[in-house]
């Protein structure tokens, strides 16, 4: 198959690196934290595959040749400040937000991704020195702790502690020496350490299970109610709240009630959730009711992470062209059927 698409045979190109191309777009959003950038980035590495190809000894996997390209097309994307945010993408609050718990030194460009993408990756298993299994590192913790990791610390630590590959082959990857590689994964994982809690792979439900439905409906039917205190009860004792790209961040019950009841809830507004599935956790499409009209619009895509029988973080997502990722709509009645396309379709 390789031979044929050295020779300049587009079908036989397209066979060699269509089983990958989904677990590419992955890396690049894990690398990137954005599905739009990731998708713009696995189009430039195939297209350099393409005009590569000639090149390709088969030396190494075709899998380990694309991801070499992958890689360095994410780090050059980086480096040239190529991602730029866009205008709807920054929240403008209606009313005064309360003081945060902590405030990052930069907004977060960090993006929610479709399960039902994810159910498209092939099952590679990881190498034997990876360390993270591949539901911890698509989780909204993992990829907001990564996006404070310098580019190439980053992409070091994907490639080690994600994927498994050896640390001669990232060096090779990067163009750079064994013992860079090494340095660089200690620094990450040293950096990983103060935001990441420790692994807990057990607490968590398990996807679609009974207790997982349970907690989210629990919180559906207080959210939609906007009953604050009903919400609280349903946090752990440090969960936290936040609101890509905003660089603001509240923790524990009493600060996620203020800000919920301040801002989010505040003055009897009410929402409708459409559950939908984002990085391995339960999400809704959230919409605003409008008094005036049956239409609800859009507000944003909501994500939870739970540990035991409790909620530990709440992420909103305010960007409304984010609802395409998961074939959600921009407005919604209220007989609308209230499922999405990523819970219930692939």
């Amino acid at each position: 198959m390789a031979a044929r698409a050295r020779s300049g045979d587009g079908e036989a190109f397209r066979r060699l690196v269509e089983p990958y191309r989904r677990e590419l777009q992955v890396h690049c959003y894990r690398i990137l934290g954005s599905v739009q950038d990731a998708e713009d980035l696995l189009q430039e590495t195939l297209l350099a595959a393409w005009r590569g190809i000639g090149g390709y000894e088969e030396r190494a996997s075709v899998r380990t040749w694309l991801y070499r390209i992958a890689t360095n097309r994410c780090l050059n994307a980086l480096r040239a400040g190529a991602r730029r945010p866009h205008d709807h993408a920054v929240h403008r609050a209606e009313v005064p937000l309360p003081e945060p718990s902590r405030r990052r030194a930069e907004p977060s460009w960090l993006e929610p991704y479709p399960d039902v993408l994810l159910d498209e990756v092939a099952d590679h298993v990881p190498g034997p020195e990876a360390r993270y299994e591949a539901r911890e590192s698509v989780s909204l913790a993992f990829l907001a702790a990564l996006q404070q990791l310098p580019p190439r610390q980053r992409a070091v630590l994907v490639l080690r502690d994600v994927l498994g590959f050896r640390a001669a082959e990232v060096a090779d990857f990067l163009g750079t020496t064994g013992n860079a590689v090494t340095s660089a994964l200690k620094r990450a994982r040293g950096a990983l350490a103060h935001e990441l809690p420790g692994p807990d792979r057990e607490s968590a439900p398990l996807p679609g299970s009974p207790r997982e439905r349970r907690i989210v409906d629990d919180f559906v039917r207080a959210f939609e109610a906007g009953d604050v205190d009903a919400i609280v009860t349903l946090l752990t004792d440090d969960a936290w709240l936040t609101m890509p790209p905003l660089p603001l961040e509240y923790q524990g019950p009493e600060a996620i009630r203020r800000f919920l009841s301040t801002v989010a809830l505040r003055d009897g507004i009410r929402y409708v959730l459409l559950p939908t599935r984002a990085n391995g956790q339960p999400a809704f499409g959230v919409y605003v009711r409008d008094p005036r009209t049956p239409i609800l619009h859009a507000h944003g895509v909501l994500v939870l992470t739970l540990t035991g029988d409790r909620i530990t973080a709440l992420t909103r997502f305010h960007d409304n062209a984010l609802l395409t990722n998961f074939g959600l709509p921009r407005s919604l009645r209220p007989d609308r059927p209230r499922t999405g396309r990523a819970e219930g379709e692939k």
